[in-house]
């Protein structure tokens, strides 16, 4: 069965510039407000999981691929959206978790990654050999010719894993591939000075040929025309204070290169915090897809900031002791396990701690399992069940959601303010790929 998402590139190629938001989470508040906004615009939804976030060993989510294709669409079921609007992604899949791993063991643990995301029913997956592991020349650029040769041996373990599906689900839809990867590793840049450069059009089309023959040489010829994307950087990049905004004309000659391949779009990550209306030139130009990630949680951390101080405000007195401290709780449990932070928050210890609560580049979204900082969460919101979120505060921490409540159209629970919340971004990118038209 044809994938759907191959229909971006057909409306793409009309002229009708028609895209698809990304959502890149393990977050089940973003999840439910992706699906949720799906069903009420009566449009569909991408989903997808990171190779870090869900592996076949659990990933740092507790996940593997088959767990997390029956959480969301579980998540679809109970909401009501029909499961043919609601496509599943897997984001740089590859040895990206593994470069400690010399080749041979860190590609056994990739294609056993790939295979376990399509034999789960995934139907996008996003390739990624970009990185060097344990054996690479440090020293030397990684070729082309090494990236899509590794590439391509998972797009044959991929198409394997597929073929065992139909076994069992006949009607499985094929999965659409994407390639290249010119983008900021998965969490985001490191290094606050490192620049960021527009892909060279020289570039683009290198890794192109370099993938079409490795997919070749692998007796992939028919796969390859399912390869709808490639990844390049149109110019994009999510930061501590914000975002590296589109620039139209820097990414001219990038953009109108597209228009020489009549099977792809391109692929556009980090495209968090663009406004609504830098999405829709991407889309316009060019990018079909665009991956979005910590944008979603910042947005979920906002909301549940807003509910902590509404809680701290409402609670006082007489009731203090029941107070759940989820914003200390979450900051002691960022302090007790640096790993997800410390290389990419940068200056002064003030500043760092300022950053560990709001940066743009949002890694508390990692500590969100943890036991205390769920704990605390569960705890504000029984509080604010149990004494009620008052009006007066809700107008003064989430006003527009404080509107939504008093016109009826938003019930003044914490969970369906948080989700309200999210779907304040989601509906940023809705209005940059009209990605409803996907369904007409």
């Amino acid at each position: 069965m044809e994938n759907a998402l191959k229909n971006i590139v057909k409306l793409q190629k009309a002229g009708n510039p028609v895209g698809i938001c990304s959502v890149c989470t393990g977050n089940a508040y973003v999840i439910e407000a992706a699906l949720e906004r799906a069903k009420e615009t009566d449009s569909v939804v991408l989903i997808e999981s990171t190779a870090n976030q869900v592996d076949q060993n659990g990933g740092y989510t507790g996940m593997k691929p088959a767990d997390f294709y029956q959480m969301v669409y579980d998540k679809a079921d109970a909401i009501g959206l029909d499961r043919s609007r609601v496509f599943l992604g897997g984001d740089h899949l590859g040895p990206l978790t593994v470069t400690d791993l010399p080749e041979k063991e860190a590609m056994a643990y990739a294609r056993r990654l790939v295979h376990d995301y399509v034999a789960a029913g995934y139907t996008k997956i996003h390739i990624d050999t970009s990185m060097k592991v344990a054996d690479d020349d440090p020293d030397t650029r990684l070729s082309d010719e090494t990236i899509s040769r590794r590439g391509a041996e998972l797009a044959k373990v991929c198409e394997e894993a597929y073929q065992e599906l139909k076994k069992t689900r006949p009607d499985a839809v094929r999965p659409v591939y994407i390639v290249g990867s010119e983008v900021p590793i998965p969490g985001g840049a490191q290094d606050p000075k490192a620049g960021m450069q527009v892909t060279r059009v020289e570039d683009f089309k290198a890794t192109y040929k370099a993938f079409e023959k490795a997919f070749a040489d692998q007796g992939l010829t028919e796969t390859w025309k399912d390869v709808m994307a490639i990844v390049v950087q149109p110019g994009v990049e999510e930061k501590d204070a914000g975002c590296e905004e589109y620039d139209r004309e820097r990414a001219a000659e990038l953009m109108a290169s597209i228009k020489d391949f009549p099977n792809l779009v391109f692929e556009g990550h980090s495209t968090d915090y663009q406004t609504k209306y830098k999405l829709r030139e991407l889309v316009e130009d060019g990018v079909g897809i665009l991956k979005v990630g910590p944008g979603m949680t910042f947005a979920m951390r906002e909301a549940l900031f807003a509910l902590a101080y509404m809680e701290d405000q409402q609670l006082n007195g007489a009731h203090e002791a029941e107070k759940s401290h989820f914003i200390d709780v979450l900051d002691k449990a960022m302090l007790a396990d640096p790993k997800y932070w410390k290389k990419y928050y940068h200056g002064t210890d003030d500043e760092i701690a300022f950053k560990r609560k709001f940066s743009f580049s949002d890694r508390s979204r990692y500590y969100m399992p943890n036991e205390a900082v769920d704990a605390a969460k569960n705890k504000m919101l029984e509080n604010l069940r149990k004494y009620g979120i008052n009006l007066s505060t809700l107008s003064q921490f989430m006003p527009l959601q404080y509107t939504k409540v008093r016109e009826g159209t938003l019930a003044n629970d914490p969970e369906a303010l948080i989700k309200d919340k999210i779907k304040y971004t989601i509906d940023e990118y809705l209005f940059a790929t009209r990605q409803e038209q996907l369904v007409k």
